[in-house]
């Protein structure tokens, strides 16, 4: 099943969330990736929900969410994603070959300890998970992922209400 990437505009106020996942929930799909935060427009926030499932029933159940104003999905136009990711590896040997995995994506650094480098990353999933599968080996201590965030690319707007 290929990945659903949908953009939903809803009132920023208590409770949306949790109506909003339990639909997911509800259907019986999994929830890959979830962010929310404000967007442009006041009192609306922007929800990035990633699944690899179908999401055509759950679009139309979501239409129907009072506190929903909008849904696109990203997956079906040209949009742009990123994720974050911060990653502790093992450095007690080693430290010259992780900062050079770390050079080679374009990644920073971020905290250097005796035991232990953070890796700070941040592009589409695909590149994040290389990074991680080059990093296994080392000895991986932690990884927190922020999820992607989408725009749609040139002139059209996801965000029209």
């Amino acid at each position: 099943m290929s990945r659903s990437v949908l953009s939903v505009l809803v009132e920023d106020e208590s409770g949306v969330l949790a109506r909003i996942s339990g639909l997911f929930s509800r259907r019986g799909y999994n929830i890959e990736s979830l962010t929310v935060g404000p967007c442009e427009h006041e009192g609306l926030s922007r929800m990035i929900i990633v699944t690899k499932d179908d999401v055509e029933q759950v679009k139309k159940q979501l239409n129907k969410l009072i506190n929903v104003i909008k849904i696109t999905d990203l997956s079906e136009l040209p949009f742009v994603d990123r994720e974050l990711a911060i990653i502790k590896v093992s450095s007690r040997q080693n430290r010259a070959e992780i900062i050079e995995i770390a050079d080679l994506f374009r990644s920073r650094i971020i905290d250097v300890s005796e035991e232990s480098l953070i890796v700070e990353i941040t592009g589409d999933t695909e590149k994040i998970n290389a990074v991680v599968q080059l990093l296994t080996p080392y000895g991986i201590k932690e990884v927190a992922r922020t999820g992607s965030i989408a725009l749609l690319r040139g002139k059209k707007s996801a965000a029209k209400v």
